[in-house]
């Protein structure tokens, strides 16, 4: 197996466009892949373009006729079908809707392909993430769902157990829903709790078809929770799930829309909490799934200070050359920020909260307190029906 990690990157994704007003910029794709430039990551990795995903591709999640929809959408826009959440405010339509978003399914789809055949120890599709998506219809800024399309892609191949872990602030619920039934495939999402967030799912007691009990895993976390919540949850329910599944490959989605100055959700982490998480994904991939990492982006709305900052340390990860959290960001990349944005960009790739501290779940719980709650919520729902104590 190659050492050498992946990025699939092709500038067309940055067509993926719901319109100037919409909080979907794809500027964040633009700058990110400009500060893995300035890093010169793009140097330390093979960069790949991996072809559109084809319909034969698309057909192992989505539906025929919300593909064909699809295609009449981004051929004409104004006859975009609502049935299938087109043309709505969250989704509108736009030319060429089907082509770019099968452009980024088809990186993801490329990436679980290189990391199954050996070509890469580990890829990384920032573009993608899509997670909302499902089979018949569109939903939260999301067309196809390729996070789903690249682990149906690894099942196709032949893997038999497949970890699937989403840090993005919303719960992921079109990749739950593809594979409810599939016990092949675990998926873990840790998100802001369904009462006060998009999309009003992802309650503890989602645990999966009667086929495949245990097999869906949802920590709920409460509004406000910050970086030491946040890693709490994380390590006091992710490591113990991947340690008893023993994938083959690991999935991670990492949206950058936990961060504090996110204009749609309301967690408090930082930039570095979400390198911490980056980090520790890149770890269990190592530690149960011979290295095997597929790596995607998400949600994350704050496109200038955060979105760029997080996903280039993502990258730094996957490609096995850390930037440490102080280190000063490129200043050709901050001209650039203010010539495209009009915006000043964040001085270091740090939020000013490194080391972060948090505390294992072996130290105890506070039946009082929510964080904690919300965890044990998650352990009593899942673990018992592994075989593990809750």
């Amino acid at each position: 197996m190659s050492g050498r990690a992946q990025l699939m990157w092709d500038e067309a994704v940055t067509g993926y466009d719901f319109g100037p007003d919409h909080p979907m910029d794809p500027v964040r794709l633009a700058l990110t892949w400009r500060l893995v430039d300035a890093f010169g990551l793009d140097r330390e990795v093979e960069v790949v373009s991996a072809k559109p995903a084809g319909d034969s591709t698309l057909r192992l999640v989505h539906r025929e006729d919300y593909i064909e929809a699809v295609k009449a959408a981004s051929v004409d826009p104004r006859s975009a079908d609502g049935a299938y959440g087109l043309g709505t405010m969250d989704d509108p339509a736009f030319a060429g809707m089907h082509e770019v978003s099968a452009l980024i399914a088809g990186q993801s789809v490329g990436a679980a392909e290189a990391v199954w055949r050996g070509e890469a120890l580990h890829a990384v599709n920032f573009a993608g993430g899509l997670h909302h998506a499902m089979p018949g219809g569109a939903s939260g800024f999301c067309i196809y769902n390729d996070a789903s399309l690249a682990i149906a892609r690894l099942l196709e191949l032949g893997a038999e157990r497949v970890v699937y872990v989403d840090v993005d602030v919303h719960h992921g619920d079109g990749v739950q829903a593809a594979f409810w039934e599939d016990p092949r495939v675990l998926t873990v999402s840790l998100h802001e709790h369904p009462r006060t967030l998009f999309p009003q799912t992802g309650w503890p007691e989602e645990t999966g078809a009667a086929s495949a009990e245990g097999s869906a895993v949802n920590v709920a976390l409460p509004a406000g929770t910050g970086d030491a919540g946040w890693l709490r949850a994380f390590h006091s329910v992710v490591p113990e799930l991947v340690a008893d599944f023993r994938p083959q490959v690991l999935v991670t989605q990492h949206g950058a829309d936990t961060h504090f100055e996110d204009p749609l959700a309301h967690l408090a982490v930082s930039l570095d909490a979400q390198r911490a998480v980056q980090v520790a994904c890149h770890e269990l991939a190592h530690e149960y799934a011979e290295g095997r990492w597929v790596a995607l982006g998400g949600g994350g709305y704050a496109v200038v200070d955060v979105v760029p900052r997080s996903w280039t340390h993502l990258v730094a990860v996957a490609a096995g050359r850390e930037i440490a959290p102080e280190t000063v960001v490129p200043e050709g990349w901050r001209q650039e920020v203010f010539a495209r944005t009009r915006q000043l960009a964040p001085a270091r790739m740090t939020d000013g909260r490194w080391p972060v501290e948090w505390k294992g779940w072996e130290s105890g719980y506070d039946p009082a307190d929510r964080l904690d709650q919300a965890v044990l919520a998650a352990r009593r729902a899942v673990f018992p029906l592994r075989g593990l104590l809750a």
